[in-house]
């Protein structure tokens, strides 16, 4: 029992949302039977069902799933649960998690959305990032979503290579793993048309791609995005670099047997300044096609000043856009206005603070009133906070800021 003891005291100061928003869930289906058990707390948990123990266990991290795993058989046979294992995130942030890891083995095969964090600074984190794809592309025949996100430094040299040749183990057809969710926006290790390709041609039934990961060159090219497109019928999210859209990405979008194209997320970076700029008919064509279709931007702040209005085109149904340039931003917040009211829900700018701006603030708060989020990383005065609570409806929080404060700035949550 005090096995049990120390676990919830675990969950209890780790202060898990999830664990908490579920046990409240929990305590409401247990009023039926609570009546039913004995005096002694002693015996409580003998008298949960295993189907509510799944429940809860579904919601732990692995760190905790594994503690439960060692109370108990009770608990160990309700954290064998398959479904238990379908939505699973993994944690490689410290060198004591070896045993952890190597007990993982037995539930791969139950997991179907997998999303590794790893801090890819250590090696040890790296090696065990590894070894869980490479068990991955030998057993795991249900995986459907895979997430990489690393949260580390990359040490001098190392360009991810270990951990992108396990992903291209698991891409192998022999080993018939049918991804259709693949996110790398947080893995920044330089991605090329082979992987690209071989994502692809191993995954037809592909729904989302995100291969946006801010790396330094963008080394997949627009021949490569067109063919991705083309053996992947279904897919209706992509997340790409600017640099690897063309005219001819575009004509396979619109293609007439092509199915609906939901989420455009593009990054575009100081080599874009060579690029050829999608033309306003082009996006034209592709709303026409799929009016459904969503378009986040993100601006480097290596982008040059002067390609960034060239790339902005005023028919974009811009959903989230950020500007991280350190520039003067006026024209841009003057024009985001204009021409994204109806379409606006996030913004972020990275400026200087100036009367002008705090002025093309307060009209963009008046006109773009669906906003959920904006987010302004240089001073701005009361006026426009006032502006933004009052006239749009739908915000959900908001980085505005009256006096100079130390970084990182936090956002204020509306009530």
């Amino acid at each position: 029992m005090s096995r049990e003891r120390s676990f919830w005291g675990l969950c209890i100061r780790r202060k898990s949302r999830e664990f908490f928003a579920v046990w409240k869930v929990v305590l409401g289906a247990a009023v039926c039977w609570v009546r039913k058990m004995p005096a002694s707390t002693s015996e409580f948990w003998n008298y949960v069902p295993e189907e509510i123990l799944v429940h809860i266990f579904y919601y732990l991290s692995l760190r905790d799933r594994y503690t439960a795993f060692q109370v108990c058989k009770h608990w160990a046979a309700a954290v064998s649960t398959s479904s238990v294992w379908h939505f699973t995130e993994i944690s490689c942030d410290s060198e004591n998690e070896e045993g952890m890891l190597q007990s993982l083995h037995q539930f791969l095969s139950q997991i179907k959305h997998l999303k590794i964090v790893l801090d890819q600074s250590k090696e040890i984190n790296r090696k065990n990032v590894t070894h869980i794809l490479d068990m991955l592309a030998r057993q795991n025949y249900k995986l459907q979503k895979l997430c990489i996100m690393c949260k580390g430094e990359n040490p001098y040299f190392y360009s991810g290579q270990d951990i992108l040749q396990s992903i291209r183990n698991i891409c192998q057809r022999e080993n018939q793993i049918d991804l259709q969710h693949i996110d790398f926006r947080r893995m920044p290790f330089t991605l090329d048309d082979g992987l690209v390709g071989l994502i692809a041609t191993s995954c037809p039934n592909l729904r989302s791609l995100f291969i946006n990961n801010r790396t330094l060159v963008c080394n997949v090219k627009p021949e490569t995005i067109r063919e991705v497109l083309n053996v992947c019928p279904q897919l209706s999210t992509l997340g790409v670099y600017y640099a690897s859209l063309s005219n001819d990405v575009f004509a396979e979008l619109i293609k007439p047997e092509r199915g609906a194209f939901t989420h455009l997320d593009i990054f575009c970076e100081r080599l874009d300044k060579y690029i050829p700029v999608i033309s306003e008919e082009l996006w034209a064509a592709v709303i026409q096609k799929h009016p459904q279709l969503r378009v986040d931007l993100e601006f480097d702040h290596t982008v040059p000043a002067w390609k960034i209005p060239r790339i902005l085109k005023p028919n974009i149904p811009v959903g989230t856009l950020q500007l991280n340039t350190f520039t003067y931003m006026v024209n841009q917040v003057k024009f985001v206005t204009s021409s994204y009211s109806r379409t606006l829900k996030k913004l972020v700018l990275h400026t200087t603070p100036s009367d002008d701006l705090n002025s093309s603030l307060i009209d963009l708060a008046r006109k773009c009133v669906n906003l959920t989020e904006i987010i302004c990383y240089c001073v701005v005065s009361q006026e426009v906070v006032d502006t933004f609570l009052v006239h749009c409806p739908s915000l959900k929080r908001y980085t505005l800021k009256i006096t100079k404060e130390r970084h990182p700035w936090k956002p204020t949550v509306v009530q």
